[in-house]
């Protein structure tokens, strides 16, 4: 029963790919998005305005999805086998998330060159969480969890080698 309830499981992963300007590249990243995981993707906005770089506040500067479930697991595999399943241990943090980046999107397993899109890099953002964890965030009465019930570092590394065969590097 204990093995049970302090099991872990993959809660969300959150592809990002920034752009930093808008027109045409947000909807081409958008496609990719799109190709990638099957799922609409959302534009995200510039909170301020960095003068440097050219960004006005409230100017779409990138898009993301969400991915939960058995999509999320599949999209996941794939991703990783673009990195040749090797995630460096500074990208555990020490609530049981981790996050890699992709280079070119054309590494992935099944996606094809298109000239028109170009080629994008994109950063991938894996949540893990235990059977129960939802607590903390229900909207009817919310309750603080306790360390048990909370994923550590170590955890998070066991999973991933375990359920997705990553080479954890020093």
């Amino acid at each position: 029963m204990s093995s049970q309830i302090n099991q872990v499981k993959l809660c969300k992963i959150v592809i990002n790919i920034g752009v930093g300007k808008s027109g045409e590249p947000i909807e081409q990243a958008k496609r990719i998005i799109s190709e990638i995981c099957d799922q609409t993707p959302v534009t995200t906005y510039a909170k301020k305005s960095y003068r440097e770089l050219g960004v006005q506040k409230n100017s779409p500067i990138g898009v993301k999805t969400t991915l939960r479930k058995q999509i999320a697991e599949d999209t996941l595999k794939k991703l990783l086998a673009a990195c040749d399943n090797k995630v460096s241990k500074r990208s555990f943090d020490l609530t049981g998330n981790f996050s890699f980046g992709v280079k070119e999107h054309i590494e992935i397993p099944g996606t094809k060159y298109d000239p028109q899109l170009g080629i994008w890099g994109m950063d991938v953002a894996v949540s893990l969480e235990k059977t129960g964890y939802g607590v903390k965030r229900r909207q009817i009465r919310p309750s603080t969890v306790g360390k048990r019930q909370q994923v550590s570092q170590e955890e998070a590394i066991t999973f991933a080698k375990e359920n997705f065969g990553v080479n954890v590097e020093e």
